[in-house]
């Protein structure tokens, strides 16, 4: 047990940290008990080496931080990013886990004189994008609790795998620091100055049923690879990463034993696209190339290809069951999710799930996972997934003995709320992070059922999911790709790709557009000497507008805010 001990010490990452910051250095010094070691950072050769304490000059501004995210090269140069506040979500077998609240970007360099006015200009737009992503609600780490991980990955692995440290053990897809701690994982000895940083969402709750009280927890962690926002990602890349590949936990631990329930969700695997265009949906498109298939149409194509493909690979290991959820569903009869439920009630038992016991032994294990995916993996997905979940939590809590022979949990009114309104907060965490909105249907997954106030707020959500697929959604998808590593900013680039001319109808249309409109509505209002003039007058700048409208939509896809940063071939 010592020896345990020692080991997950030497694992763990720094806790307390302070900060110097002098003209020629950034002092990052390890203030744990017993620590004297101290990170020095050259801002101008950016070597990044050991040291003491004594070697901090007394002359240097300190504040405390709570964890280096790690550093990224824009036009200005290298910037140092840190988290400068924290919030505790709670302890998961004594670790605890923190949710990073707030960074600071800060620049190696100490002037910006060496910079022309159009590099000026593209740094403010690259930090913009990097302030953006770190402002997305979700970032979670602990300094000695490895939170990428499953608990029955981390059952099931070595000694050594043990005494690595938090970064070199790591599950990289959920590392969304990764790429900015790419200088600190070639260097093993400063490994406890880096903080692997998850996105996603986590809730914990101490719940009583019976009296018996346990913890429960909600983990879900949002891959890196193949990340993006919802209609410029979609499918899958040529290594096989999905899109909005989400992997979510469900815990339980009571009187030392553990459970665990896993899930994944992600976009339907292979190769189709999705473009916005200014219409409510756009028509997904099936590769023709890669998928040897060439469909255009809403969902239906779509669960049609994916069916040909899992019957096709005959495969006993992978198993598919389509549900209609709109049709099944429809008139707001959401009591028939109990069919699909059916359904899969035999594989689930079959999956079962992660069980240990207060000594350490593995009483079983889940075989199987439960992949969910609809067009966007996230309101319906989320829906299924919180029912699987209370399922698999059902015969958990009956085995631990916190619920009793016959009990169910949907009867236990204390605990059904936590459970909703956690589920709820856990789609609204997805949606925010890939589509831009809260979730919709959350009313559902809250109360049990549909409201006519839970339809007003997803008609609303709907809306401005319209508007920043269309019109914002250009810029949140190159603020990833700059954040996560897919593109590099090249100092000496002499045509930066944040630079692109709009053709000329770009902004033609809709001056025309509206100009039009206005005066259709000025003719209405100021009527002329006759009807019939009056008539013409509204007829000539309504077809104008409506003419002009008509062009716009069939040139959509020139008028959206598209990726800069990230080829269009690299992304489908």
């Amino acid at each position: 047990m010592a020896a345990a001990a020692a080991a997950a010490a030497a694992a763990a990452a720094y806790a307390s940290l302070k900060l110097h910051v002098t003209p020629e250095k950034f002092y990052v010094e390890a203030c744990d008990d017993g620590a004297d070691d101290v990170l020095a950072i050259d801002r101008v050769s950016t070597e990044v080496t050991l040291t003491v304490k004594k070697d901090i000059p007394p002359s240097a501004v300190t504040r405390p931080i709570y964890g280096i995210l790690g550093t990224i090269r824009l036009v200005a140069g290298t910037y140092l990013i840190v988290i400068t506040k924290k919030k505790k979500v709670g302890e998961i077998f004594s670790h605890v886990i923190w949710k990073a609240t707030d960074f600071d970007i800060l620049s190696y360099k100490k002037t910006m004189l060496h910079l022309t006015d159009i590099q000026l200009q593209d740094n403010k737009v690259f930090l913009s994008m990097i302030s953006h992503v770190l402002s997305v609600d979700g970032f979670y780490f602990s300094t000695t609790y490895d939170l990428t991980h499953t608990l029955q990955r981390l059952a099931n692995t070595s000694p050594e795998f043990q005494e690595m440290s938090l970064l070199e053990r790591a599950d990289p897809r959920f590392v969304w620091n990764g790429h900015l701690l790419r200088e600190f994982a070639a260097q093993p000895e400063i490994h406890r100055f880096a903080t692997p940083v998850m996105h996603g969402f986590i809730t914990m709750h101490s719940c009583s049923i019976n009296g018996k009280c346990f913890d429960w927890l909600l983990v879900s962690r949002r891959s890196c690879f193949r990340a993006g926002v919802r209609y410029y990602v979609r499918g899958i890349d040529s290594e096989g990463h999905a899109a909005n590949f989400v992997e979510t936990e469900q815990i339980v631990h009571y009187k030392g034993s553990k459970a665990s329930f896993v899930q994944t969700r992600g976009s339907i695997p292979f190769f189709w696209s999705q473009r916005p265009n200014l219409k409510y949906k756009p028509k997904p498109q099936i590769s023709k190339s890669v998928n040897h298939v060439n469909q255009k149409g809403s969902e239906k194509p779509l669960e049609q290809t994916f069916a040909k493909m899992v019957n096709s690979m005959a495969n006993g290991m992978v198993r598919y069951i389509a549900f209609d959820f709109h049709k099944e569903c429809s008139r707001m009869r959401w009591d028939r999710l109990q069919i699909l439920m059916d359904q899969l009630a035999e594989q689930q038992d079959e999956f079962s799930y992660f069980l240990v016991d207060s000594d350490g032994k593995i009483v079983t294990q889940q075989e199987g996972i439960f992949r969910s995916n609809c067009m966007d993996c996230l309101d319906r997905t989320n829906v299924i997934q919180s029912l699987l979940a209370r399922r698999s939590l059902q015969a958990q809590l009956q085995r631990l003995g916190v619920l009793h022979v016959g009990q169910r949990i949907e009867e236990q009114a204390d605990f059904e709320k936590i459970y909703k309104n956690a589920w709820a907060d856990n789609a609204n965490a997805c949606a925010k992070q890939y589509a831009g909105t809260g979730a919709l249907k959350t009313d559902y997954t809250r109360t049990g059922k549909r409201t006519q106030w839970g339809l007003i707020m997803d008609g609303w959500n709907s809306l401005i999911r319209y508007y920043k697929n269309n019109f914002s959604d250009g810029f949140r998808q190159d603020a990833i790709d700059l954040f996560l590593g897919n593109y590099s900013v090249d100092e000496v680039e002499p045509a930066s790709p944040l630079h692109v001319k709009k053709d000329w109808k770009f902004l033609a249309l809709p001056i025309i557009m509206v100009v039009a409109f206005s005066m259709c509505i000025i003719c209405l209002l100021m009527a002329g000497d006759t009807w019939t003039e009056t008539l013409a007058y509204v007829l000539f700048w309504g077809s104008a507008s409506f003419g002009t409208f008509a062009i716009i939509l069939y040139n959509g896809k020139d008028f959206v805010d598209a990726p800069k940063l990230v080829q269009k071939e690299k992304m489908d």
